[in-house]
Parts: structure tokens; sequence; C-alpha cells
């Protein structure tokens, strides 16, 4: 995979997409960190599609279906008084 700096990337696109169209994932990088891909569509839809589970993998899987996000105590509202005009 080569590797493109950001304004090299900007400045030269239709070179970058033609590179990744030929050879594959192009790197984007931003102030020498990796920050992006550019990867051809059909590869982009086989990620996709190998990503997604069916109703059945996800309801027979062992992993969360949710993240808990704390624990809430009912019963304990707090009301405010309205406004004096």
């Amino acid at each position: 995979m080569k590797t493109w700096p950001v304004h090299d990337a900007k400045a030269h696109f239709s070179e970058l997409l033609n590179a990744c169209e030929r050879d594959g994932p192009q790197i984007v990088t931003k102030r020498g960190a990796e920050a992006a891909v550019l990867v051809p569509i059909s590869e982009w839809r086989r990620l996709a599609t190998a990503a997604r589970l069916t109703l059945k993998e996800l309801l027979l899987s062992d992993e969360a279906r949710f993240e808990e996000r704390g624990s809430f105590e009912r019963g304990k509202t707090c009301h405010r008084s309205p406004p004096e005009f």
C-alpha cells in the first residue's frame, strides 16, 4: 500500500484514485499519522457485506446487543417549581 500525505492526496486526487483502482488500498496521512484509507468500491462492498450479521446470527451470538450506559433508578424524579411572573 502506498502512503500519500494529505496535501499530495488533495493535489493529485486523480492519481490517487487511479492508484487505488490499479493497485488497491491507498493510505492518506495527516502530519505523518495514518488518517484514512481509500479502497476500491468492490473491496468496500465485500467488507461491508462480510461485517453485516444476519438476524439469526445476531440473536444467537454471545456478544452483548447493547452498551450499558449506567444504571437508572426509577421513582427519583426531580420536580422543578414553575417560574414566577
